[in-house]
């Protein structure tokens, strides 16, 4: 491993391994007929209303166009200086909430920057928050949200990865409250990785994630982590999502848009067991 670089791992499994062939992907899921139709043309804007993203995780064939749709606002509105990202750890490796503390992380386009300094600053407002390196070794959540930045804005951000494996409320909540006091007057973005429900029948996927949904676009964490515990919906980022609506809405949210649900069934044609897949934009 290249000094204090995170190299990719599902480089060639979740999305193409080499950089004309990702880049190729990217486009194509933009303008696939799930997807928002055209490229987006970069904003050179430090302003915008968009706070938060809900954005999938699964591998780009699957939930590439959906996640396009997040991407597409975002590019198109403004140009972050630092991008939080937040996804959870489906292996159990490491800290319960690692972030990392410095060097970059790379992919196929190049490698993005940690914002060692704004991490540091996080650990010491949550001390519950590890710097570990384990927790991030294998895990795909955050990872494949970085070509899809690095395609249209280049090296011109930071970023701090944060991978979460204790996904209830309270720790949640103290989540979004350090990044909220870490970012205040920053030009910043937070990311919450999460697919929704998993292997379920399509008639019942849609019906749960309409409800999780729904919890989101209310911009209620807690009325998230009531509703998928008591319908039993098997989304895997509850977590990172009910940190990020309480960052944002500290960072003084007022209403969230969902752009585009779709699910695995409509890619594969098979709506026997299907994952769910959503974008929505948290925004002033």
């Amino acid at each position: 491993m290249k000094k204090n670089i995170r190299e990719a791992v599902v480089a060639g499994s979740f999305y193409e391994g080499t950089e004309e062939a990702l880049k190729k992907q990217i486009k194509d899921c933009y303008l696939h007929y799930l997807g928002p139709a055209e490229v987006p043309v970069v904003s050179l804007k430090k302003e915008g209303k968009i706070l938060g993203l809900v954005c999938p995780h699964a591998g780009y064939p699957y939930s590439g166009p959906v996640a396009a749709w997040g991407f597409y606002e975002i590019i198109k509105e403004k140009t972050p200086d630092v991008i939080v990202i937040m996804g959870p750890n489906h292996y159990g490796f490491g800290a319960q909430v690692a972030i990392t503390e410095k060097g970059g992380w790379e992919t196929p386009l190049g490698i993005s920057e940690v914002d060692d300094d704004l991490s540091k600053e996080i650990v010491n407002i949550c001390p519950f928050i590890h710097f570990d390196e384990k927790a991030h070794q294998r895990e795909h959540s955050l990872e494949v949200q970085l070509p899809f930045l690095q395609y249209s804005y280049k090296d011109s951000f930071k970023i701090i990865p944060i991978c979460i494996t204790k996904q209830d409320y309270n720790t949640s909540r103290r989540i979004g409250e350090a990044l909220a006091k870490v970012l205040k007057d920053k030009n910043s973005l937070i990311i919450a990785s999460s697919d929704f429900t998993h292997y379920q029948p399509q008639e019942i996927a849609e019906r749960q994630d309409k409800m999780a949904i729904e919890a989101i676009l209310s911009l209620n964490p807690q009325k998230l982590e009531e509703t998928v515990f008591k319908e039993e919906i098997s989304m895997c980022g509850s977590g990172p999502i009910m940190a990020m609506l309480t960052a944002s809405s500290l960072l003084g949210a007022k209403k969230a848009r969902l752009l585009k649900y779709a699910t695995s069934g409509e890619i594969t044609g098979d709506y026997r067991a299907v994952v769910g897949y959503a974008s929505l934009v948290i925004e002033k």
